[in-house]
């Protein structure tokens, strides 16, 4: 005879407490579950993670400091885990960043703590689970005009207050930074580095 299986240890990181505590109190309903103590941001999630070493990470896609992405980017190059994201507003592109990173699971913050829970154990078991109107969303998408080390300054820009800030992140020099940032507002039709940020980060191109 074989044991009773191990629950699924799953870790949740989500900045709106109210949400958070009610998936892990939902969660916690599942015999098959154990819920690991909370997060509040992305720093704090990949650090709970290095520490905890849970079977699944459900991540918020929109924390501060690091957002879901940046997180499940860190958390695994780090820890042998699995990494859900679960978002309110699901923007073209932000699907294509995940699965980029690895990440398992992709379901909107509506999906039913039932749903949630089949959707955390067919991770566990080493599935990849999409919702079918998040993924329908990003084939539809727009693709991003911009090239990679564009993006890669607006990313950084979006924290950075000064073009020397950035040029020091990323090792280039400042006029270099310039010029990539003149032309993605060229790109994107926009006036401010700032604008084209925002765009960049709402498409999620970045």
């Amino acid at each position: 005879m074989t044991g009773p299986t191990a629950p699924i240890r799953v870790l949740v990181a989500d900045d709106e407490v109210l949400i958070r505590g009610a998936v892990e109190a939902l969660l916690a309903l599942e015999e098959d579950v154990e819920v690991l103590p909370g997060v509040s941001d992305g720093t704090a999630a990949v650090a709970a993670a290095q520490e905890h070493r849970p079977d699944v990470c459900l991540l918020d896609l929109e924390m501060p400091g690091l957002d879901g992405v940046e997180a499940a980017q860190q958390i695994l190059r780090s820890v042998p885990t699995k990494v859900v994201i679960f978002t309110r507003h699901a923007r073209p592109g932000v699907l294509r960043r995940a699965l980029a990173e690895k990440v398992s699971g992709f379901v909107p913050k509506s999906t039913p703590a039932e749903e949630l829970a089949d959707v955390l154990r067919q991770v566990a078991s080493g599935r990849r689970y999409v919702d079918p109107e998040i993924a329908a969303s990003a084939l539809t998408g727009e693709q991003s005009p911009l090239t990679e080390r564009e993006l890669d300054v607006l990313r950084v820009g979006r924290t950075a207050h000064r073009v020397e800030e950035i040029a020091q992140a990323l090792h280039l020099a400042p006029g270099t930074v310039r010029n990539h940032l003149s032309n993605a507002m060229a790109k994107l039709g926009v006036r401010t580095r700032q604008e084209a940020s925002q765009r960049a980060w709402e498409e999620g191109w970045i």
